[in-house]
């Protein structure tokens, strides 16, 4: 059970691996285009029809027609990967149950976007987990975990695609652990992981306006924001500048610096030669891969040949 890219690295690993996928769940197609006329296939879906492996695409997961078609499958164990919140009559159908794979260290980012968040708050590490589903949303035992290192200067991408790569791993281990113990594989609760005065990282869904800058913000603070959003949805902020008009952008990449402008405000631009800034509460931050509103995504060079003075 799954719908983006980050799911297919799981199916096409139990696929690969010889396992024996009988059903794939997955969103209904989505609409896109300018008018919503073309229907655009889920990823997992794709690589599905690819294998000629059934799929189900439920609006509802209650909804009975879809419960009794995933009951004739008499699927052992269910798989769910970046997919929805699941009723109890669909996690508890299975004699192995339903185990999630969620990519970060649980109790830790529980929620829709783990990599995103870790990224944001400055973490060094994150990792992915498997655990059994139950009536609340990723607070499920602990099956097992595998760390992974967040580089200083790494993305949403990079992280994206090692933990989609460790996350199959994780699921196949899985798998044959519950295949070698009978479904009776040892788990650990969350509670046991969270000692007193542990601040629990929450990983809620992003809309826009969680990807707006604030430039009050220490500059290792906003590069972690840019980062964690990169490439996609990408943070963007209004800045203030030379000529004194005020425009909104998009940041894909950014660098610290250790100079400072005390005598310009936070959220200014300056250009100096060859390099382009924006002042934080602190530091400036250098700018290096931008998108102007309505233009297309350029390096800062080609951003500050277009800048007037």
């Amino acid at each position: 059970m799954g719908t983006p890219e980050f799911a297919v690295g799981t199916l096409a690993a139990l696929v690969e691996g010889g396992y024996n996928v009988v059903a794939v769940v997955t969103q209904p197609d989505k609409p896109v285009g300018r008018h919503g006329s073309v229907l655009q296939a889920p990823a997992v879906k794709v690589y599905a029809a690819e294998h000629g492996i059934p799929v189900l695409q439920p609006v509802k997961m209650k909804d009975e027609a879809f419960v009794e078609a995933l009951r004739a499958f008499r699927a052992d164990l269910q798989v769910v990967v970046a997919f929805r919140m699941l009723p109890e009559v669909v996690w508890a159908m299975p004699r192995f149950g339903t185990f999630n794979v969620h990519a970060a260290l649980l109790p830790q980012y529980r929620g829709a976007a783990p990599i995103n968040w870790a990224i944001i708050n400055g973490e060094t590490q994150t990792g992915v987990t498997t655990f059994f589903l139950d009536h609340d949303i990723d607070t499920g035992r602990i099956i097992l975990q595998k760390p992974f290192d967040i580089p200083d200067d790494a993305d949403v991408e990079y992280v994206y695609d090692g933990l989609m790569r460790l996350g199959a791993e994780a699921a196949v281990e899985t798998v044959d652990l519950l295949l070698e113990h009978d479904g009776e594989v040892p788990s650990q609760p969350q509670e046991e992981l969270i000692g007193e005065g542990t601040e629990l990282h929450a990983a809620p869904k992003i809309f826009k306006e969680t990807c707006k800058i604030d430039w009050q913000q220490p500059c290792k603070a906003v590069c972690d924001f840019i980062r964690g959003l990169s490439p996609i949805p990408g943070a963007w902020a209004e800045v203030d500048m030379p000529d004194g008009t005020r425009q909104e952008l998009k940041i894909y990449k950014a660098a610290k610096t250790a100079e400072r402008r005390d005598d310009v405000k936070p959220g200014q631009l300056l250009k100096e030669k060859k390099h382009c800034y924006v002042v934080c509460c602190d530091m400036l931050l250098e700018l290096l891969t931008v998108q102007p509103l309505g233009k297309k995504r350029m390096d800062a060079q080609a951003f500050i040949n277009g800048i007037r003075c």
